[in-house]
């Protein structure tokens, strides 16, 4: 254990994952835990499960050291004011209080894309770029995450923009893409309305694709034709507990985020 070893955890619809984090490699300190998000999703549950994590790897990390913790929601100072692939009953908690009375620790609660944005950033696709970044997930939805200098604007929520009538997820989200039977050609073109139009609203120096999806980058980000660069993520499914890490080692970024 080192000073630099922060735990990150990410709270998914389907499970629930951990790790130390070495700070200066922008990487796992030891191998991952993952829990299965419970049926019932409800803050008491998960916030079980977070503590189990964090027992798991007491002896890996400094105990007065914060924790990251994502959850696939808007968080606002604490507070979550979303529901997505978690119960309802999150909508209005506390997170940051509810997590820090179970844990006895600091802790800084987060939406998943942010976070998994900010390890994109710092470690990852977007490291080095200046000016406005996109990092977007598509997976069941579309998550966001959008920085300009390399500072957060966080819950920026671009999967629900509409779009030709329609939520924009529920159109071009790898989860439609599956749902519809999209071939790749198809599913791209509406990839391309979908980017051309954050595009245009945000003018983005880089676009970073992230999500499961992103193994498969060589059969759709070719077809994409957009002025931004357009790039696949680089940390895969690690980024989220990387970046809940990350984030919860900077002090000044929570005061100034809103996160």
């Amino acid at each position: 254990m080192t000073d630099e070893h922060i735990l990150g955890i990410d709270v998914g619809g389907s499970g629930i994952k951990g790790a130390p984090v070495d700070l200066s490699a922008g990487e796992f300190a030891t191998d991952r835990h993952r829990i299965a998000t419970p049926k019932e999703s409800t803050p008491e549950s998960v916030a079980d499960i977070v503590a189990q994590i964090c027992e798991k790897f007491r002896d890996d990390v400094d105990q007065a050291s914060p924790v990251g913790i994502t959850v696939p929601a808007v968080v606002h100072h604490g507070s979550v004011r979303t529901a997505a692939n978690i119960d309802r009953s999150w909508i209005g908690a506390d997170a940051e209080l509810l997590f820090g009375n179970r844990l006895g620790r600091p802790v800084m609660v987060m939406n998943d894309a942010d976070a998994a944005g900010a390890a994109e950033m710092h470690y990852g696709a977007g490291r080095g770029t200046e000016g406005v970044v996109l990092m977007t997930t598509l997976g069941t939805g579309i998550g966001s995450a959008l920085f300009h200098g390399g500072e957060l604007l966080p819950n920026t929520e671009l999967g629900h923009l509409e779009l030709d009538g329609h939520d924009a997820e529920t159109r071009a989200a790898s989860s439609a893409r599956e749902r519809d039977d999209l071939s790749w050609e198809e599913w791209a073109e509406r990839l391309q309305r979908y980017y051309a139009h954050v595009e245009d609203l945000l003018w983005p120096d880089l676009i970073v694709i992230g999500g499961g999806v992103s193994k498969h980058a060589k059969h759709y980000i070719p077809l994409l034709h957009l002025r931004a660069p357009i790039v696949a993520a680089q940390l895969g499914n690690a980024a989220g507990v990387i970046g809940a890490a990350w984030l919860a080692a900077q002090p000044a970024a929570k005061q100034s985020s809103g996160v």
